[in-house]
């Protein structure tokens, strides 16, 4: 079983060059400027890289605050996905429920989650609790909204099918609507998880928070570290480049009959 085609690894590979030519335009202009604060030289970002289980700035190393805020991200986007996706099966389903939502869906959409911590830190306190809140609230509405958009694309033939096999609205929904949904849930599940990686880097920078990549990279701006925050940037590249690798990845395998006749 081949889970990443040739074809879709020739195309990171082309996209690779392109990243290996922005780092060969970094250390031109860091070699130009001549100014660590402005624009630090590539060799100090990578010997901060090279050594992630070393202590840094006298505090956890940097594979450890990674750890924190990818569990931070894992919890928030499972719990995320677990409230939105059946909330957008009912309200997908059923143009009365959707009625009634949509209004509500619309106002909280467009609201940044970063705005949400002042409530987060009330009800939850200073600390795990409302982090977790903050990813919770911007990884929902991705996966909310491609769930809805997916179960009102499902095909009405396919409704009808199951309709003439007097399927009760929990079979139909069971056998036909999610499974029809499905291409468009993992899209917005794809979405919602670099989603959730800004809402931590956010959260995590917030007065309060004592580990993660958000809080090191605030740390070390405090400190005048440029290249610990150039560190800290990398890795959560690195991760969301691994993420959407999967998520290609199972999308092709999963989908991969989408477009064909």
């Amino acid at each position: 079983m081949v889970l990443i085609s040739r074809q879709t690894l020739l195309e990171y590979g082309k996209g690779l060059l392109v990243i290996v030519l922005l780092l060969v335009a970094w250390e031109g202009f860091a070699l130009l400027i001549q100014n660590n604060y402005i624009l630090p030289p590539l060799g100090e970002i990578f010997s901060v890289l090279l050594h992630p289980t070393e202590p840094i700035l006298g505090g956890q190393s940097l594979l450890a605050n990674t750890l924190v805020s990818l569990r931070e991200v894992l919890t928030g986007f499972l719990v995320a996905a677990a409230l939105a996706i059946p909330s957008g099966l009912l309200i997908g389903w059923s143009r009365e429920i959707q009625v009634y939502f949509n209004p509500v869906i619309q106002i909280l959409r467009p609201v940044p989650p970063i705005a949400w911590m002042p409530f987060a830190i009330a009800w939850f306190g200073i600390g795990f609790n409302s982090i977790l809140f903050i990813i919770a609230m911007g990884a929902f509405f991705p996966i909310l909204i491609n769930t809805i958009d997916g179960v009102q694309g499902v095909r009405k033939r396919w409704i009808e099918v199951s309709e003439m096999f007097h399927a009760t609205t929990f079979e139909q929904l069971k056998t036909v609507v999610f499974p029809g949904a499905l291409p468009m849930i993992w899209t917005g599940l794809r979405v919602s998880f670099g989603v959730a990686w800004m809402c931590v880097v956010a959260a995590e920078m917030l007065p309060g928070t004592s580990a993660g990549v958000g809080f090191l990279i605030m740390y070390a701006y405090n400190l005048g570290q440029i290249q610990v925050i150039g560190a800290g940037m990398v890795i959560i590249g690195i991760i969301g480049l691994g993420a959407d690798i999967i998520f290609r990845a199972g999308q092709a395998r999963l989908f991969g009959w989408q477009g064909k006749e």
